[in-house]
């Protein structure tokens, strides 16, 4: 009688129950576990299992529809094999416990980087807690003294644009770096990615440098900064400069070249993207001079940048050809994407200045690095200048150290 009240019971839409299980990680729990639930016609329709500091922790959602037990007969049985495994194992009923939230989900994918120190989750659960959204997922990864913390959070019914914005903007002034994707675009696979020269790849601007030679230094940073600002135009702006730099002798961009300072990380990371199949291309506002250097150490795929004209050995102040500018880097992310034959989701962009807004904007993944304000409104999000590395954790390249449930 009891078996038929509960078969009744499962027929009446009780038929999902949790089954939760935790101990010390060793090989071949999870066929051990399964063995029962298979025998009793129990479905999962849903696991999700870590290792947490050598910590074996299991969630099961478990359909009763068809089974030829109940739950309380499956517990038994599962507590027997939980005692001889070292486990602990409860099952539940999903409804007592379901989240509210049942409806059509948002989820976006946060990640977050930083130094390590205590409360960073904390810090970004409140955020996320005082706007209405509801973490799904959370999972921590360690590299060094970076720590990396990738959220999926479902933003609801509320504009996502606008809690993005806020999210991005909160996590700035907590000191962390953020990167907000939405679940489906981040799961289409990355192929190709592109970056800016000065201030991404190379820790400072070469025209700068290159300006020390000629004694110009203050008027060419001054004109750099607005331009990058985006309150100069770019072509504009480039041409004024260069025009300051005739009569530079070329001895002097082999001297810049020689002693040319990469960002830190970006040697590391560059390998890294080449080693997993990535295509790489280099997009700068600066000279072929230099991204020529950098596609031989470096290895880049492609590389773009403006022409110097140089005569007798020395710069005559004038451009040769067309100018890179924003245009023209968006353009070029358009062109690789159909020469590779993927589409702008499958690209990813890195820029730090107003010249880099539609290259970040036509990339399925825009990140701003060290940016101008006026890149970080049109990015995914942003990484300072001491995070470039963690790119890899965005990418889902760098391996989870531990994750939170």
């Amino acid at each position: 009688m009891r078996e038929m009240e509960s078969k009744t019971k499962l027929a009446c839409g009780s038929d999902l129950w949790v089954i939760s299980v935790l101990g010390k990680d060793k090989p071949g729990i999870i066929r051990d576990l399964l063995v029962a639930p298979a025998e009793m016609m129990v479905n999962i329709v849903d696991l999700d299992q870590r290792i947490l500091q050598g910590l074996f922790v299991m969630s099961m959602v478990a359909d009763f529809g068809r089974a030829t037990k109940t739950p309380k007969e499956l517990e038994a049985r599962l507590q027997e094999l939980a005692a001889e495994l070292g486990l602990e194992v409860s099952v539940l009923p999903l409804d007592q416990y379901r989240g509210r939230r049942r409806g059509r989900k948002n989820l976006q994918v946060v990640t977050i980087l930083a130094r390590d120190r205590v409360g960073i989750i904390y810090d970004v659960a409140s955020l996320a807690a005082g706007r209405g959204i509801n973490i799904e997922r959370a999972a921590v990864t360690a590299r060094g003294e970076l720590i990396s913390i990738e959220f999926v959070m479902d933003f609801g019914v509320v504009d996502s644009h606008q809690l993005r914005e806020e999210l991005k903007i909160e996590c700035e002034k907590l000191g962390l770096d953020v990167v907000v994707q939405d679940l489906d675009n981040s799961a289409k696979e990355k192929r190709l990615i592109v970056f800016d020269m000065d201030s991404t790849i190379v820790d400072f601007e070469t025209i700068n440098q290159m300006a020390s030679f000629a004694g110009v230094d203050r008027e060419v940073e001054e004109i750099t900064e607005r331009a990058m600002n985006g309150e100069l135009d770019f072509e504009e702006a480039l041409r004024s400069r260069v025009r300051l730099l005739r009569g530079i002798p070329v001895k002097a961009l082999d001297e810049i070249a020689k002693n040319i300072q990469l960002t830190p990380g970006s040697e590391e990371l560059i390998h890294h993207l080449k080693e997993v199949g990535y295509k790489t291309a280099l997009i700068s506002g600066g000279f072929t001079y230099f991204t020529d250097i950098l596609k031989e150490r470096l290895g880049f795929d492609y590389t773009f940048a403006n022409v110097l004209e140089i005569k007798g050995d020395v710069l005559t102040g004038e451009i040769e050809g067309e100018v890179i500018d924003a245009a023209a880097k968006g353009r070029i992310v358009n062109d690789l994407a159909r020469l590779e034959g993927i589409g702008p989701e499958n690209v990813v962009a890195v820029g730090d200045g107003a010249n880099d807004c539609l290259m970040i904007q036509n990339a399925g993944l825009g990140v701003a690095f060290n940016a101008k304000e006026i890149l970080k409104k049109v990015s995914d999000g942003s990484l300072s200048k001491e995070n470039l590395i963690g790119l890899l954790n965005v990418l889902g390249l760098a391996e989870k150290g531990g994750e939170l449930l």
